[in-house]
């Protein structure tokens, strides 16, 4: 794993006693709180990389911005593909997301 990767200091899982190893990925790292947060009303056609490269100058960096929301699984849970029906994209439309400050 990369020293830069934000997983380098994860834990991996591993087999208890008298059992296989049925999973051999990292166990889900720490999140710190978030700082220099930002309130950002979601729009109809927002996505994670451009409000990252919005925010962060840097569309990799959209991780940032699921770390400050934790009650979000998934970033496409956040945003509804332009082919759904109207209400289901106006669902997420209006939402609060967190932005994280770029410093962190």
């Amino acid at each position: 794993m990369s020293r830069r990767s934000r997983y380098k200091d994860s834990t991996y899982f591993t087999a208890e006693p008298g059992f296989a190893a049925s999973f051999p990925g990292i166990r889900p790292r720490n999140i710190g709180q978030a700082t220099g947060i930002v309130e950002y009303p979601l729009k109809q056609w927002d996505r994670l990389d451009k409000l990252s490269f919005h925010y962060y100058s840097d569309v990799d960096l959209w991780w940032r911005i699921l770390d400050a929301n934790p009650e979000v699984l998934c970033g496409i849970d956040l945003f509804i593909e332009p082919e759904a029906q109207e209400e289901n994209r106006q669902e997420s439309a209006g939402k609060t997301l967190l932005i994280p400050g770029a410093s962190e």
